[in-house]
């Protein structure tokens, strides 16, 4: 009984651990405080952020580019993998295209996303795309394939035949769950991504770290770095509860 109401207590009682030691490191001068600064050091470094506007500007840029980026890979990424996974003959014709562009990562992309769009939210909202899109059209085509083709034989019985309600009355509904797998997969992709994306000099979180970086401003950097876990837990917790009222049907 005694285990079971300490349990919920375990994962603080681990974070509390781990600043501890994060903070008696530096201190006791195993590690310089410039290179790895302690987690008292963070409050004052993030209301000077704070109070020249920087911090709230950052993060306003980033969401912006992050939305884009990421709407714009998951409805591609969605789209195509549906293709692929209804229709043999398309999923052959883009198999090799697919395993030649697949291994790219997205840091490869930059130097053509600033020939393309030069140094923009453009270039920005590209890298994130191209990151998102290869996880959600895998986690899509793999559900599609998936669905039961009995589901299919049941659409038929009540009527629904044609190709377009088939898909939005009978695939997509019973491929969601693995569709969802995927796009939550990419909300935590995408802000890896959005470091990428402007450290070459688009406004946002990336390239405020890049130029406290530059100025071995370490605490400036860890407090954007706990900034973009902060706001990924938000998204990912809201997606979460969206996710669990989307399929309250298999409940």
């Amino acid at each position: 009984m005694r285990a079971r109401r300490a349990a919920p207590l375990l994962p603080l009682l681990g974070l509390v651990a781990f600043f501890a030691l994060w903070e008696a490191v530096p201190l006791a001068g195993l590690v310089n405080p410039a290179f790895l600064p302690p987690p008292s050091a963070l409050p004052g470094a993030f209301l000077r952020e704070l109070r020249t506007g920087q911090w709230l500007a950052a993060i306003g840029n980033s969401l912006g580019h992050y939305a884009l980026g990421l709407g714009l890979g998951i409805g591609l990424g969605i789209a195509a993998g549906t293709v692929t996974g209804l229709f043999r003959t398309a999923e052959a014709l883009t198999a090799w295209v697919v395993r030649v562009l697949r291994p790219v990562p997205g840091l490869a992309w930059v130097p053509f996303a600033i020939i393309w769009f030069g140094v923009s939210p453009a270039a920005a909202v590209f890298i994130i795309a191209v990151g998102v899109f290869w996880i959600v059209y895998f986690a899509s085509h793999g559900a599609i394939r998936g669905v039961d083709r009995d589901l299919l034989e049941v659409a038929d019985a009540f009527g629904f035949r044609s190709a377009p309600e088939r898909l939005v009355k009978v695939v997509w509904p019973a491929a969601t769950p693995g569709i969802l797998v995927g796009v939550r997969t990419a909300i935590g992709q995408a802000w890896m991504a959005v470091v990428a994306a402007e450290i070459f000099g688009v406004p946002g979180l990336g390239q405020r770290m890049m130029q406290a970086s530059t100025l071995l401003a370490t605490d400036i950097v860890v407090v954007y770095m706990l900034t973009m876990a902060f706001l990924y837990g938000v998204l990912d917790a809201a997606f979460t509860a969206l996710q669990g009222r989307m399929l309250r049907w298999r409940a």
